[in-house]
């Protein structure tokens, strides 16, 4: 199993990178995006989701980070669709699938940052903010990152993966 990796690995991510984004642990709990949004004072639309995919092609399993609002739900038969395979290709990875691909645990998955670089596609629901809030590391931190910034450091392609108006 690989080495779970925490908020400080994230920041020397950051640093080394220059990549302007601010790691923090807001008060309050922040185990839902209803209540991460009181806990940041930000609206709820702007606190993102880092979602791992795993989809099966030609016998073996490849990553897919999906990058998306945290109140709205992925449609796997839209995702599939992008990803040119069959709805039952796709499924969501386990928490030690998430570990091994990403090094961050379930809850804390920033959207970049991760040992190695990882397919990522961005859903509108995340490119309608200028500011987002993702996972920093671990449950209760969180990144404070510029849309143009997360955009140009995961090199995502822009989907519509929800049902979100």
């Amino acid at each position: 199993m690989s080495p779970i990796l925490t908020p400080d690995h994230l920041q020397h991510f950051l640093d080394t990178h220059g990549i302007e984004a601010r790691l923090f642990r807001p008060q309050g709990d922040t185990a839902t995006v209803e209540t991460a949004a009181r806990a940041i004072g930000c609206a709820p639309e702007q606190v993102i989701k880092s979602v791992l995919f795993l989809v099966k092609r030609e016998g073996e399993r490849q990553p897919a980070l999906v990058l998306v609002a945290g109140t709205v739900s992925i449609s796997y038969r839209a995702l599939a669709t992008i990803l040119g395979v069959g709805r039952k290709k796709v499924r969501m990875a386990t928490p030690e699938e998430v570990i091994a691909y990403t090094g961050y645990p379930v809850g804390g998955v920033p959207p970049f940052g991760h040992p190695h670089p990882l397919p990522t596609f961005v859903d509108r629901t995340v490119l309608a903010q200028d500011v987002l809030y993702a996972g920093g590391g671990d449950a209760r931190t969180m990144m404070e990152v510029r849309l143009e910034t997360l955009l140009r450091i995961t090199q995502g392609r822009p989907v519509a993966v929800t049902s979100a108006p």
